[in-house]
């Protein structure tokens, strides 16, 4: 796996501008972490995966998927990240996750999943279809 990583140094082109970029090549993926500053020089993440693709009469486009992620949600996210991640290396859930928000998400020894008064077991996945958000 190749990567790459730029540190944007003009101070006065920062608004909304990346700061600093990590290119991560894996596979028919690139996955890239670009780190970008407010008007108030607040940092936030955006992960964007893109991926090649071959559409009609073969010419050749990306498709991008993109995920915003703020200061204030980066702990929260790593958790989540790290959790998920080590149920796929170890194939296994941890035995409960513990967070400060009222209603966390927890795993009980059946591998599903309960959030509120909803327990999804393993294995049931709800299909959704991102085209549609914002469509009345």
């Amino acid at each position: 796996m190749e990567d790459d990583a730029v540190i944007i140094n003009d101070k006065d082109d920062r608004n909304g501008k990346e700061v600093y970029t990590k290119v991560v090549r894996a596979g028919k993926r690139t996955y890239f972490f670009d780190v970008k500053a407010t008007r108030k020089d607040d940092y936030y993440l955006t992960i964007t995966e893109s991926k090649k693709r071959l559409g009609k009469e073969g010419k050749v486009f990306y498709e991008k998927h993109k995920i915003f992620l703020y200061k204030e949600d980066f702990e929260k996210f790593a958790d989540g990240l790290k959790d998920a991640v080590g149920f796929i290396s170890e194939g296994k859930a941890p035995a409960a996750v513990t967070s400060a928000d009222p209603d966390p998400i927890a795993y009980d020894k059946k591998t599903s999943v309960s959030s509120g008064s909803e327990t999804i077991a393993a294995g049931e996945f709800t299909n959704v279809d991102f085209d549609d958000l914002g469509k009345e």
